[in-house]
């Protein structure tokens, strides 16, 4: 069998981003009124597949354009340039009659959970927004039996229904948003940061949960975080983000048994290892300077003001993403086995 009928074979990806770009104009403080405004671009040519039932983790620093790009996909804020495409739909471009049909099978988990709930509706009817929207013709006994059973399969029980959110703990107001992104039965849910907000022992509980649901439903997940060991608990791929540029784009496994870019690498030499002996003589690489600017970012290389390997061909060449299909890296000084898988 040739290469192109091997293509041909494979399922359409479920979610495919081309080159993605957010910038937004930034009027500068004490400027002339005639200086044109800056340009901050917070996502600069991001590019993915995620298939169905798969988990794709990204990471970096707060700034980096994790939380941009994951409202870029969903719509929440205009792309420059670039294609987002759903099952081969272009959403970018899509009208908004189209985005709101395929909105019902994207939802979002947001990092506060308590932020994104209204106080002054119950958790029922929270839960039960969605179906108003996009089911109007359910009675009310309809859409409180599906708010009923979708609150048990999170954990909650279904006679807090009339509760309000400021009646529950964090942990439990993060599992009314999942019951609320999960009503619809979507097929794929962008979770932004949704355990860094919660203690260690409730963010393994909503872990576990994401990942049970997952499995159950055949979910597939953009899951945002800062901490690595939970991405790596979670995620399929993970992608590696540094000023809104990718650094690293792998298998889970690839990235963290083999991580080749210097930023991955001081991110995971960051990560806390719970055996006291290895923590204590394990070597940490830490990152020099301060993070750049990223309305003036340095040229060539985002990252050569702070790597250890960078020299003056940094400093003119911007790297792209250059290796195999489970694991490239954008770095002009690591050498990749380009070989296609």
């Amino acid at each position: 069998m040739s290469k192109n009928e091997i293509l041909n074979t494979q399922p359409q990806p479920l979610l495919s981003v081309n080159g993605l770009k957010v910038h937004f104009s930034i009027k500068q403080k004490h400027a002339w009124p005639w200086t044109p405004p800056a340009t901050l671009k917070a996502v600069d040519g991001i590019s993915f597949i995620l298939n169905a039932g798969e988990t794709l983790g990204i990471v970096g620093e707060s700034g980096c354009g994790k939380s941009t790009l994951a409202r870029a996909i969903i719509g929440l804020v205009s792309a420059n340039a670039g294609d987002v495409l759903w099952l081969g739909q272009d959403l970018v471009h899509a009208s908004p009659g189209a985005l709101r049909e395929i909105r019902q099978d994207i939802q979002m988990i947001f990092q506060d959970p308590l932020a994104s709930l209204n106080p002054r509706m119950t958790i029922g009817d929270i839960i039960a927004e969605p179906l108003r929207t996009f089911y109007p013709h359910l009675s009310k006994a309809e859409r409180k039996e599906k708010v009923s059973a979708i609150m048990a399969r999170v954990g909650l029980l279904p006679n807090l229904i009339n509760r309000y959110p400021h009646e529950f703990s964090g942990g439990q107001c993060q599992r009314i948003g999942i019951a609320r992104a999960l009503i619809l039965e979507p097929r794929l849910i962008i979770c932004d940061e949704p355990v860094s907000a919660l203690d260690v022992s409730v963010q393994a509980q909503v872990i576990n949960l994401l990942k049970a649901l997952q499995a159950d439903m055949g979910l597939a997940l953009v899951f945002i975080a800062h901490d690595l060991s939970v991405v790596k608990h979670i995620s399929d791929q993970v992608l590696v983000m540094y000023l809104g540029k990718p650094m690293e784009l792998g298998s889970s496994q690839a990235l963290f048994s083999n991580p080749s870019h210097p930023y991955t690498q001081a991110l995971m030499s960051a990560v806390p290892i719970p055996d006291p002996e290895v923590e204590r003589n394990k070597q940490v690489k830490l990152l020099g300077g301060e993070l750049p600017s990223p309305i003036k970012p340095p040229s060539g290389c985002v990252f050569r003001t702070r790597c250890p390997l960078a020299d003056a061909e940094c400093a003119h060449i911007k790297p792209v993403l250059k290796g195999s299909v489970g694991h490239s890296v954008a770095c002009l000084k690591v050498v990749m086995d380009t070989r296609e898988l």
